[in-house]
């Protein structure tokens, strides 16, 4: 059964982040050279505090050109009220959520700490696997 797998056995562990002081141009710079949609903000610690994506630099820049200020920083544009999820969490919890609630990642946490990220082809990887093996792979 689906239930079974964990969000932590289909998560990204190795992770772009983005500091908040970051210069937005810099951060957009990684987002191409990385080919991905959008990463997390962290503090020197590793504390998750906040999401930078594709939608919000673009806010950013879109704001900037009215007020004729171009850049800015990661904290700046980035989205602050961040929802995640467990690590422990089932797979299911985490499709339900990127079907109701529109989101293409989650950060995953565990006891208060970011340990990874799941996104929508994660959880594809992980049912894929399940219906060909019966089982996490």
């Amino acid at each position: 059964m689906l239930k079974s797998v964990k969000v932590r056995d289909y998560m990204t562990i190795d992770l772009v982040t983005f500091k908040a002081d970051m210069d937005l141009f810099r951060a957009i710079d990684v987002l191409l050279a990385h080919r991905i949609s959008g990463a997390p903000v962290v503090d020197d610690e590793g504390h998750l505090l906040g999401l930078l994506s594709e939608s919000d630099c673009l806010r950013g820049i879109l704001s900037g050109s009215y007020h004729e200020e171009a850049g800015g920083t990661v904290a700046s544009v980035m989205t602050v009220v961040v929802e995640n999820i467990d690590a422990d969490a089932d797979i299911i919890k985490a499709a339900e959520h990127f079907i109701h609630k529109g989101r293409r990642r989650l950060p995953v946490m565990d006891e208060g700490l970011l340990v990874g990220q799941i996104s929508r082809r994660d959880v594809l990887r992980a049912v894929k696997a399940y219906n060909e093996h019966g089982a996490p792979k």
